[in-house]
């Protein structure tokens, strides 16, 4: 019988995503490394299944996770644990979601762990949150809009009145010292965070977006194959996007050399740390969130100009996280190996889901 697991249940996404899943009637089996806090939570809940096991033990998890189970891993940041979960998903073909908005571990996912799983008939879906399932929806819609002569799609991300958790803070730490990446020319190569400023219209206003590696340079060309061209976009203020871009000049050579890729790796480790909680329920309540996405054809018109409209952040990834893992428990995705919202769900489902958790067209 397909089991919900969750790994990483105690941490702050994870602890999110576990009581959305309850109140949704989900009856998961909750992993974490320490069998106290896991106890705790499980008996609050209902007297929910445990297991323990930490990151850094791949075969403590693969003695829970089975070929029928969909795993959900909210173990952060990802490129420093996250590989335990999606290797032993992908090695028994089990079903696997993450929260990771960690460009180059999402990629590893595609490209490393994506064949594996599909030789085992699993499916992965990486990045399965706010990071960055609005932005493939609204690229989708707009590409649907647009029609066949669209060949590239910008996607960008702005919030309102929201806080970040240890875990993005360290994630975002952990980027500062890898590569990113964007599709270009039908082609992905590294290009560093940063490289690029637009202008976004939201609801009237010209917000600025700076450009970040998205799991959406991956997911979308896999369903909508004329693509060229993908750019992803994270709002900030004119300022500090500026800055972002600078920064990620500066870093561009302990990116690119391994001793000083350490030493900043090492720093940041020092400064910025994991699992250290997040914005209250009361803070959540306040933040509001969008996502644009405009598609364009060869020669850069633009063809077609999407809105989303969402809630808090971290509402919506426990949400959205909740309701592809049960939709995938009760009616199947729609392929194996890696795969983006859109191709394992298709655009319809894909969008019912994200009304449900709170993202929906203006």
């Amino acid at each position: 019988m397909s089991r919900i697991i969750v790994f990483g249940a105690t941490g702050y996404t994870g602890e999110l995503v576990t009581r959305s899943l309850v109140r949704s009637g989900a009856a998961p089996l909750l992993v974490a490394r320490s069998r106290d806090r896991v106890a705790a939570l499980a008996e609050e809940l209902g007297g929910l299944d445990i297991a323990v096991a930490d990151a850094g033990d791949a075969s403590a998890l693969a003695a829970v996770v089975g070929r029928n189970d969909v795993l959900v891993s909210t173990v952060g940041p990802f490129l420093k644990y996250g590989e335990a979960a999606v290797r032993v998903a992908a090695e028994c073909g089990a079903t696997y979601f993450d929260s990771t908005g960690e460009g180059p571990f999402i990629r590893e996912v595609f490209e490393r762990w994506g064949p594996v799983a599909a030789a085992n008939g699993g499916a992965l879906l990486s990045a399965f949150g706010f990071d960055f399932v609005p932005g493939s929806l609204v690229g989708a819609l707009a590409l649907e809009e647009a029609g066949p002569a669209a060949t590239a799609v910008d996607v960008a991300y702005f919030v309102k009145d929201v806080g970040t958790s240890g875990g993005t803070r360290a994630s975002i730490g952990g980027m500062m010292v890898e590569d990113a990446f964007a599709l270009t020319g039908g082609t992905i190569s590294a290009e560093r965070a940063g490289r690029r400023i637009e202008q976004f219209d939201v609801h009237g206003r010209s917000l600025t977006g700076v450009s970040i590696p998205g799991a959406e340079h991956l997911a979308l060309p896999a369903s909508y194959p004329q693509l060229q061209d993908v750019g992803v976009f994270l709002g900030a203020p004119p300022a500090v996007a500026r800055a972002m871009s600078v920064a990620g000049v500066a870093s561009w050579p302990a990116r690119r050399f391994g001793p000083a890729k350490a030493l900043v790796g090492g720093a940041v480790g020092l400064v910025v740390k994991g699992s250290t909680g997040g914005p209250s329920a009361e803070q959540r309540a306040r933040g509001r969130s969008f996502a644009v996405g405009i598609a364009r054809d060869a020669a850069g018109r633009e063809l077609s100009s999407v809105t989303l409209d969402g809630a808090d952040p971290y509402d919506f990834t426990a949400d959205i996280l909740s309701w592809g893992a049960r939709t995938a428990q009760e009616d199947g995705l729609d392929g194996v190996g890696g795969l983006g919202p859109v191709g394992a769900f298709g655009l319809e489902r894909l969008t019912v889901g994200c009304a449900e958790a709170g993202f929906r067209r203006a």
